[in-house]
């Protein structure tokens, strides 16, 4: 059976807005059980969710019951005021805020708690991310407030500073992880940390004239490089899609995902999946 570390049931792919508007005033349970349903169709019998503020993730673990497939979710992802990731998830100001947060997750029923410590790749531009990374400083702290709660932290990073903070900070789980060195990689490889690169957010945009093939085709090719290299270094490394972004469909998606992670990784590519996954499905 297949898993799918990083998936959002809010999102469809197409349009991130209209997707949310569905499930503002209430829970789209048809879409849920109708994406489920795809999933277990396809095979796949483990699904995390990257967190919503909605309660999607919620109604998508209780269905999931139905069709044998396990699912963990977050709730809402946690990110700094002013910075990315409000369009999902909830924004603290303080520590005390933070701390506020994490209780009310804890209290909704969360499997773990989602931080949000950089910005996007910027999929115009080769090699440029859309926000400063977050102070090593205050990733180690918010770390230590939610293990403190029994949680394990899955991280939305990208860029060597904010994945080198979040290793430093023992966070669990690195999802995306663009542009990062050779020392971060062996970095990564000497840590606990698993890394969920999400390659098909990049490979799907290729072809889609909404993006520059100058910045998505070399950003693809450095990050299947580094995948290659991270496992050489012997790091942890497991599926996820982030199906529901641009182009990255339910399912489908998923299947993209462990094709491109095949490639990358060659014949050892099963073992190595399977290994990471191990992590993935033990800590969360």
């Amino acid at each position: 059976m297949k898993a799918d570390c990083h998936i959002h049931m809010v999102l469809d792919g197409e349009n991130w807005k209209e997707a949310i508007a569905r499930h503002k005033d209430k829970v789209d349970g048809d879409f849920i059980r109708k994406t489920l349903k795809n999933y277990q169709k396809l095979g796949f019998s483990y699904l995390r969710d990257g967190g919503d503020k909605w309660g999607v993730g919620l109604k998508a673990r209780e269905m999931a019951k139905e069709f044998g497939i396990t699912y963990k979710t977050p709730c809402a992802p946690l990110c700094k005021a002013g910075h990315y990731g409000g369009f999902i998830g909830e924004k603290y100001d303080s520590i005390h805020s933070f701390r506020e947060l994490v209780e009310k997750n804890k209290n909704q029923g969360a499997d773990f708690i989602k931080l949000m410590i950089s910005g996007l790749m910027d999929f115009n531009r080769y090699g440029v991310l859309t926000d400063e990374p977050m102070p090593e400083t205050l990733i180690r702290e918010l770390t230590d407030i939610a293990h403190g709660e029994g949680f394990s932290i899955m991280a939305h990073a990208n860029g060597d500073a904010a994945v080198r903070g979040a290793v430093l900070a023992g966070i669990d789980s690195v999802e995306h992880g663009a542009y990062l060195t050779d020392g971060t990689l062996q970095m990564l490889a000497e840590s606990k940390t698993v890394w969920v690169p999400t390659l098909v957010t990049i490979g799907n945009l290729i072809g889609d004239a909404r993006f520059p093939e100058e910045a998505t085709k070399p950003l693809l090719a450095y990050q299947m490089a580094a995948v290659r290299k991270a496992a050489d270094f012997g790091a942890l490394i497991a599926p996820g899609s982030d199906a529901g972004a641009y182009r990255v469909f339910h399912g489908q998606g998923g299947l993209d995902e462990l094709a491109l992670l095949h490639e990358a990784l060659g014949d050892a590519a099963d073992e190595i999946l399977a290994r990471g996954t191990a992590e993935i499905e033990a800590r969360f």
